[in-house]
């Protein structure tokens, strides 16, 4: 090969220099991609192996997120609906059901007769008392008859005493005369003042019979058996015929509903956000979508040192009978303010000898066992007084999990808390 070459001419490579700077470009783009690619496609390989054998060791649990209540102000609480007045109904005299005027179901006005007795023997009664007053009276017209006459002759001897004691004076009648007028008139006055007595005892007597026949009348009354308020009869123990006895037989039940109450236990954080006042509604389960208003009527003031709730009555009115006692029923406090609580479903506690537990998932996905302390159950939901902060990671059905155990967390389908 000649190093110099002629003026006006180029120089051209042969074709064994163009395959030998080929072959050397691709030596350097094999030698790139063995030491770039490859390491990096290892990589990834022990990645996506490593991701396999976690996904292969770690279960799959579903989370949920500790959230407050949505709920902000209002406090429902379970009550039995009863009503405003309750009271049996008794018989006040001996005797036999004559007639039963009203039946289970039946509304009644105050002082309505509920059912009717006899008894034969208040008749006879009656006749007696009725004889021994007429007795009586006929003493007490006898007795002063007694008197008026009795007054009457002591008026005669007293003036006789007088004129002789004159005479006595004068020597016309001896003193003897005298003494014997004078007894005479004492005898008549003692006997008048007897007779005053004996009066005064036959108008005690008189008096006497006349109360006699008072109660039995009052007592025949009372076989009108008669509602004490207006309600409806809500139990019949008796029919025609049976034998009942006075404040002993049960005849009927009867309730006043035109007002209903229900009695609620407000937990303490809430004790002190009830008054007396306050407004209330109820809800039952078979009149869907109706609210019933009412109002805290009263409370005992003091907690219920077992269970530290509150006892609290609320009122209902009920003019229309669309709630009937023994209903079950949500009662909502709408005024009631308090912090929302954070709820857990019930499903995720893990109750043990020690405590109650739940598993919480750590940022580095192993599980811990946080002891919580339990407030209010809400039937599927828990509130937590300590233990627990609003965003902590749970697991929503933790079953057997251990200390330390790594999972693998997937969002649950149901919320932490309710709206």
């Amino acid at each position: 090969m000649q190093d110099n070459q002629a003026p006006g001419t180029y120089w051209k490579p042969s074709s064994l220099t163009i395959w030998a700077i080929f072959i050397g470009l691709t030596i350097v783009i094999v030698v790139a991609f063995v030491a770039g690619y490859l390491p990096n496609q290892e990589r990834r390989q022990v990645i996506v192996a490593e991701a396999k054998e976690v996904q292969q060791t770690s279960p799959r649990v579903e989370t949920i997120v500790v959230a407050r209540s949505n709920r902000k102000s209002g406090l429902t609480l379970p009550g039995n609906i009863q009503p405003i007045a309750e009271a049996p109904i008794l018989a006040r005299a001996d005797g036999y059901i004559k007639t039963r005027l009203v039946d289970i179901g039946d509304r009644v006005k105050a002082g309505q007769p509920v059912a009717e007795l006899e008894a034969l023997e208040v008749a006879d009664q009656i006749a007696q008392a009725t004889a021994a007053v007429a007795q009586a009276q006929a003493a007490i017209d006898q007795a002063q008859a007694n008197h008026q006459q009795g007054k009457t002759e002591l008026e005669l001897t007293r003036l006789t005493a007088e004129r002789l004691k004159n005479l006595v004076a004068k020597g016309a009648v001896s003193r003897q005369d005298d003494d014997q007028a004078q007894a005479q008139y004492q005898a008549k006055l003692a006997a008048v003042q007897s007779l005053d007595k004996a009066i005064a005892v036959q108008r005690a007597n008189l008096a006497a019979a006349q109360a006699s026949v008072a109660r039995l009348e009052k007592l025949k009354g009372y076989q009108i058996v008669r509602a004490p308020f207006a309600g409806v009869i809500t139990q019949r123990n008796i029919d025609a015929g049976a034998l009942v006895t006075a404040g002993t037989t049960l005849l009927f039940r009867i309730a006043q509903t035109n007002t209903l109450r229900t009695y609620l236990n407000v937990p303490q954080n809430f004790a002190n956000s009830v008054k007396p006042g306050q407004e209330a509604s109820l809800t039952v389960s078979n009149l869907p979508g109706r609210k019933f208003k009412g109002t805290v009527a009263r409370s005992t003031g003091s907690l219920d040192a077992a269970s530290r709730t509150l006892l609290v009555e609320v009122h209902v009115p009920n003019a229309a009978n669309e709630l009937m006692p023994g209903m079950y029923a949500d009662v909502e406090l709408t005024s009631v303010k308090a912090d929302p609580p954070l709820l857990v479903p019930s499903e995720a506690l893990i109750v043990r000898a020690d405590g109650t537990q739940v598993a919480l998932v750590r940022a580095d996905h192993t599980v811990h066992l946080q002891k919580i302390t339990a407030g209010r159950d809400y039937g599927d939901r828990l509130e937590v007084l300590t233990g627990l902060e609003e965003g902590d990671i749970l697991i929503a059905n933790p079953g057997d999990v251990s200390e330390g155990l790594k999972v693998e967390a997937v969002p649950a389908v149901v919320p932490a808390a309710k709206p």
